[in-house]
């Protein structure tokens, strides 16, 4: 059973440091009690309070760790409902799926596209994770062939999905080192698939059709010892898989319902046939706590829309995305070349500095910290004015990298031309596009 605060409270140090980011002890206990805090944040901790409260700040939905230790990825952990109540830490892994019936040519071929397949946004670097590889036939070698051919072409995680426990264990033995997911237990393998995922020490996801049988499936293997577990409804039908998914969630956070306290897998695959229609079944179980989607193919004009999407949900919303302050060659510019200022903006900056090395034109580009503010938010906020602006060039550098004494400032700022007219009598303002698109064509008039 879960503590109280005040229970929490009398095995805390008392000291009240305030190094946890709560003002009293009193207030991290509260926190902890209710899933908002963590105990490692307490650097006063005894180790026996550490034990004693291990089932009180463990979060609700188990973390569970995939692939090499030098390359771990967590999926589950999270502690909340919405983003706005807290961020949302570990991402949806995005996986294809390859099977024992396919052509070792085609399955080259997707490995090829898999791991060519990096998108660079705001400075990270985009892509999908993970395989899911599925026996079809019942045999262990060809299955453990495959397995290989996975390890070998590619760095994907790998989830191994048969209802056969010899077949799992032979593609486990291959893939050992990645640490794969078993798929899956059911009512009549449980004990089976328990004890093979208990020897591996690897993660099962338990698989059954309705709440109450999912929930006696997880509580039964719990019971054998086994923590890192996964859930599947076997909903294939995107109004319960949605459902199902909220379901479990809520479950696991309100009344802290320990059998659905685990991440969750949705097989869009064997949802449709329509590629389309697949993108939108992952794009709806990305936004509403799939841990893991998986999708027949992997293909750029499915799998980038979905990144983007992850990649907006698993972002501090109160965080903004910045770059340093500073300045940027491009194109390899000298001493005569164009000098243009923007915004620290990680979203600004990229667009802005793709647009102007696609172009092949030498410029400085200048950033200036708005504390990760856009330029028309930062302009009218005050962290983009002209005196601003002009404080900066004085003090950036430029002029010992550059003679040009003209400044291109972004179109959407061009009210703060006159103060920074003032402010930099010497140069020559000149008041760039408000679209980025239109950078390279205004650049190359110049």
């Amino acid at each position: 059973m879960a503590l109280t605060g005040i229970a929490i409270f009398k095995m805390l140090p008392k000291t009240n440091c305030k190094e946890c980011g709560f003002p009293t002890c009193l207030a991290f206990a509260m926190a902890l009690a209710s899933g908002k805090a963590e105990l490692a944040k307490c650097p006063y901790v005894s180790e026996e309070a550490k034990e004693q409260l291990a089932e009180a700040s463990a979060p609700p939905i188990r973390p569970v760790k995939l692939g090499p230790k030098d390359a771990v990825k967590t999926i589950g952990g999270e502690t909340v409902m919405f983003r706005h109540e807290k961020t949302f830490f570990n991402p949806t892994l995005i996986a294809g799926l390859l099977t024992t019936a396919m052509s070792d040519a085609e399955v080259s071929a997707k490995l090829d596209t898999f791991m060519k397949m990096q998108f660079e946004r705001v400075g990270l670097n985009l892509r999908p994770e993970m395989f899911a590889i599925q026996d079809v036939d019942g045999d262990a070698g060809k299955f453990a062939a495959l397995v290989k051919k996975v390890m070998e072409g590619s760095d994907a995680l790998i989830m191994l999905c048969s209802d056969k426990p010899e077949i799992l264990k032979a593609g486990a033995e291959v893939a050992k080192d990645r640490r794969p997911i078993l798929y899956a237990a059911t009512a009549a393998n449980a004990d089976a698939m328990g004890a093979l995922a208990k020897e591996l020490d690897l993660p099962l996801v338990a698989k059954a059709d309705g709440y109450d049988a999912l929930a006696e499936l997880t509580t039964k293997l719990t019971g054998m010892g086994l923590k890192d577990l996964l859930l599947d409804s076997g909903a294939r039908k995107l109004k319960q898989v949605f459902q199902d998914n909220i379901v479990f969630r809520r479950a696991a956070l309100v009344p802290k319902f320990r059998p659905f306290g685990f991440p969750v897998v949705n097989c869009v695959a064997e949802m449709t046939n329509d590629p389309m229609l697949q993108t939108v079944y992952a794009a709806t179980c990305i936004a509403k706590y799939g841990g893991i989607v998986v999708l027949s193919d992997l293909q750029p004009d499915s799998v980038f829309p979905l990144l983007l999407q992850r990649l907006n949900i698993y972002t501090d919303p109160q965080k903004p995305m910045i770059v340093t302050q500073g300045i940027y060659p491009l194109n390899n510019p000298d001493e005569n070349s164009l000098i243009a200022v923007t915004t620290n903006f990680a979203l600004t900056y990229f667009i802005v500095s793709g647009e102007i090395e696609g172009c092949k034109v030498p410029t400085w580009l200048l950033i200036k910290d708005t504390e990760g503010l856009s330029v028309m938010t930062a302009w009218a906020a005050g962290k983009f004015s002209g005196d601003d602006v002009g404080m900066f060039v004085k003090k950036s550098g430029i002029t010992e990298k550059a003679k040009t004494r003209s400044l291109i400032i972004p179109g959407y700022a061009a009210a703060i031309s006159g103060d920074l007219e003032e402010e930099l009598p010497d140069w020559k303002i000149l008041i760039g596009p408000r679209e980025a698109s239109h950078i390279p064509a205004f650049l190359k008039s110049l």
